[in-house]
């Protein structure tokens, strides 16, 4: 299932920097980043389940957030691109 993520980590001080280069790493490690805090991952349920763990185990919940947009199974109809850096389909042919 396709599964948009997005955060906003509150980096005022370093604990805060980084909680953000770790949820960033773990996004990084699982999907791609489409805008700067935004990751569209393609994801089994259960890598989701654990993906999601591992973020909430990293943010502090007083001050950061994290939104899971469940786009599905039928995602390419459901996301629109305009303007810079061209779209990648995870589910397309790869080519080395």
């Amino acid at each position: 299932m396709m599964m948009l993520i997005t955060y906003d980590v509150n980096t005022t001080t370093p604990a805060g920097r980084k909680r953000l280069r770790q949820v960033a790493k773990q996004c990084v490690n699982h999907g791609l980043r489409v805008q700067n805090s935004v990751f569209e991952c393609l994801l089994e349920p259960a890598a989701f389940v654990k993906l999601k763990s591992e973020l909430e185990g990293i943010i502090d919940q007083e001050l950061d957030s994290l939104r899971f947009y469940h786009l599905g199974s039928n995602w390419k109809r459901r996301v629109e691109h305009v303007g810079a850096k061209s779209t990648f389909d995870p589910e397309g042919t790869i080519i080395v």
